[in-house]
């Protein structure tokens, strides 16, 4: 019997660690965690506050109840999101940003079970160095990065917006897209804070030893080389910003989209550049050229006065269904090739199970009144030789999109969007940073075109070829790299985030039955 009643207590001192933080202490830590996460996001871009953020949220987990962890999950989550997506009060007002934000949260307050989960039983099967401090901080990331694989696909597609690797769009670990992806890169970064906690909290194994591991770790993060890009070729792009009020609510006339657009690409006309292709932003043509013959008109004066055939966003109908559409349009020639978004936004471009949520917020849900149909063709315009991937607007932040532009033969990547329903805040810059991060991951060159900005051409590495500042007129004209290189990231596709959540799940199971076994 004394053996019994004693036996537990040297097991107890191989894996337990410091006391948690008391529920208020960590509700505060939480919500101090989600605001800073954000911090590291464009346009603020301090990008370590990001990885001291997720520490702090994960810190603020360990040691709680399944309660306990679904309110600070709530508490971060909301902290995040809500600062992250402010954009959307700016014209539609708190509801539709509360709503969002509290659909992340519900994500957010599960996933922060699963990491609780985590922390309670994998160093206590686990109880050795190694399991510790290494094993402990990978799983602790991989139920992060579960829980965003989910929230980014789920439901209805899902909302891929906050993941953290897009922090690293300018940031010193952002060369990782290309190898990992960007489910990998969110792992990475989940796991270095993690290893941040771990370190924090662990006395028994000195500070000299815990500092080297904290150093080397990321040492190698850093210095770990960029994927090679081999250059194929080049082309000559030029891309048009009309600073044009394309929003939703700016009550304007139909042509002066067009109009203003137009009237940004005429200083080009006398210069005697020999472009390959014209790229206009999404609805930069608000008048459809297959309906509309002004709008034809003025699009074969471009084609014709710059001898290149343009890229151009409009709105166009197809019997019943009508589609946000990229249109390759060729003075004589019409539109010789056509891309429509294969993946509409819902509650933005078209309302789910309308007869359900239409009559929760009608007032609300008349700024939905047509559903766009989910477009059937390919993805890639061949111009003149150059095949081109098209991702419009929020097409940018969906993996199986990007990878199949690639697969269908992309050497350069266009992704014509209109940001000018949010205004001058963060959305066009987080989305810029999610566009560069995207060149990086498939190792292409890419040109955003928006209808105010950010506007950018981006190098395969990630780097600024050319951009233009916010809510000004003007066009981008430069030599643009082509490749065919497949990187790491696309090769693996979602090998990685798949070996994440397995690894996760069957460690914590494991993990939590032995500890049941434990107990019993």
């Amino acid at each position: 019997m004394t053996h019994g009643t004693t036996a537990p207590a040297p097991r107890a001192s191989a894996w337990s660690l410091p006391a948690a933080p008391r529920l208020p202490l960590a509700l505060a830590m939480g919500a101090l965690g989600g605001w800073m996460t954000d911090l590291g996001f464009p346009d603020g871009a301090a990008w370590p506050l990001t990885i001291v953020g997720v520490a702090l949220v994960l810190a603020s987990l360990r040691g709680r109840s399944v309660g306990g962890a679904l309110l600070v999950g709530a508490v971060s989550g909301f902290a995040f999101y809500g600062t992250l997506i402010e954009w959307l009060t700016i014209y539609l007002g708190v509801v539709p940003w509360l709503a969002l934000t509290l659909a992340q949260v519900f994500f957010t307050s599960l996933g922060a079970v699963v990491i609780t989960l985590a922390w309670r039983w994998v160093p206590r099967a686990w109880p050795g160095t190694a399991g510790r401090l290494l094993l402990t901080p990978v799983i602790v990331a991989g139920a992060w990065t579960l829980r965003e694989a989910v929230s980014s696909t789920f439901p209805f597609g899902g909302f891929a917006w906050g993941r953290l690797a897009h922090s690293q769009a300018e940031g010193p670990l952002g060369h990782w897209a290309a190898w990992i992806g960007f489910s990998g890169l969110t792992w990475l970064l989940a796991t270095l804070a993690a290893l941040l906690v771990v370190v924090a909290i662990e006395s028994r194994e000195g500070v000299l030893r815990r500092s080297i591991l904290v150093v080397g770790v990321t040492a190698t993060a850093l210095v770990w080389p960029a994927f090679p890009v081999t250059v194929t070729g080049t082309t000559t792009v030029a891309a048009v910003q009309g600073n044009s009020d394309a929003g939703l609510f700016a009550g304007r006339e139909p042509g002066d989209i067009l109009q203003d657009h137009y009237d940004a690409t005429v200083p080009l006309f006398d210069t005697g550049l020999d472009l390959d292709m014209v790229v206009w932003p999404e609805n930069a043509s608000d008048l459809d050229p297959l309906r509309s013959e002004l709008s034809a008109a003025v699009l074969d004066q471009v084609s014709d006065r710059l001898d290149a055939p343009v890229v151009v966003g409009t709105i166009t109908v197809d019997g019943d269904e009508t589609f946000n559409s990229a249109l390759l349009w060729r003075d004589g020639e019409s539109a010789i090739d056509q891309y429509d978004k294969v993946r509409p936004v819902p509650f933005a471009e078209y309302l789910p199970a309308r007869e359900f949520f239409y009559p929760l917020a009608p007032d609300l849900f008349d700024l939905v009144p047509r559903d766009y149909a989910f477009g059937q063709r390919d993805t890639v315009f061949d111009i003149d030789g150059v095949i081109a991937g098209i991702a419009i607007c929020f097409d940018i932040v969906d993996d199986d999109l990007l990878q199949r532009m690639v697969d269908e033969g992309a050497q350069v990547l266009l992704a014509p969007t209109n940001n000018a329903d949010f205004g001058r805040t963060d959305q066009s810059v987080q989305q810029l940073g999610i566009a560069r991060l995207r060149a990086i991951e498939q190792g292409r060159s890419l040109v955003n075109a928006s209808t105010v900005g950010a506007s950018a051409i981006v190098a395969p590495d990630g780097s600024t070829i050319d951009d233009l500042p916010l809510f000004e007129k003007g066009t981008m004209v430069a030599e643009v790299p082509l490749s065919d290189t497949i990187t790491p990231a696309h090769a693996l596709g979602r090998t990685v985030e798949w070996f994440a959540i397995l690894l996760t799940l069957a460690s914590i199971a494991i993990a939590g039955v032995s500890a049941r076994r434990e107990r019993a």
